[in-house]
């Protein structure tokens, strides 16, 4: 079978004619990524946004933050053998960080970092040993802090990061 070559301008008009709905919103997605902060408006590629996407761009919104300020960003959406997962691990000068990021349209119904409760703590450590683990459990100071983003129609993203918000349970450092 022969392979057949695309010259970019042939390959662009032969994604054209099978592009479905999905692929666009993927595209909007990049071409989003691509550029500076903006306003938030809660449409992409014409539809309202999903709370899945919502979610995608308050990660993204906090990952620049963080790395505006100071933090290198080492992985994200870390998924952990152990059913543990970490939506940002971050280096903050000799501090390595695991990031929850919780993302609102509103703040009607509270804080967004109220919805890090006991059992999203403990997922979110399980997700922070494993990634020690990979490490070789290493002697290094960690901390868990949550990012809340806000996204009001209309206006700019709101990041509020607060640091060392709760604290891996004494028990589960037995033998480190």
């Amino acid at each position: 079978m022969k392979r057949r070559t695309f010259r970019p301008e042939s390959l662009w008009r032969w994604l054209r004619r099978r592009v479905t709905g999905d692929v666009r919103l993927r595209r909007a997605l990049i071409w989003m990524r691509a550029r500076p902060l903006a306003l938030f408006h809660g449409r992409l590629a014409g539809r309202l946004m999903e709370r899945r996407e919502i979610g995608d761009m308050g990660e993204l919104i906090a990952a620049r933050w963080l790395l505006a300020h100071d933090r290198k960003v080492l992985y994200r959406n870390y998924r952990g053998v152990n059913r543990g997962e970490v939506d940002i691990v971050a280096r903050h000068r000799d501090v390595l960080t695991f990031v929850e990021v919780k993302s609102r349209t509103s703040t009607a119904f509270g804080r967004p970092a109220d919805a890090v409760g006991p059992d999203k703590q403990r997922l979110i450590q399980r997700g922070a040993m494993d990634w020690l683990r990979l490490l070789g459990n290493p002697r290094i100071k960690f901390r868990f802090d949550i990012a809340e983003v806000v996204l009001i129609e209309g206006e700019l993203p709101h990041v509020n990061v607060i640091e060392n918000a709760f604290q891996m349970p004494d028990s589960s450092m037995a033998g480190r």
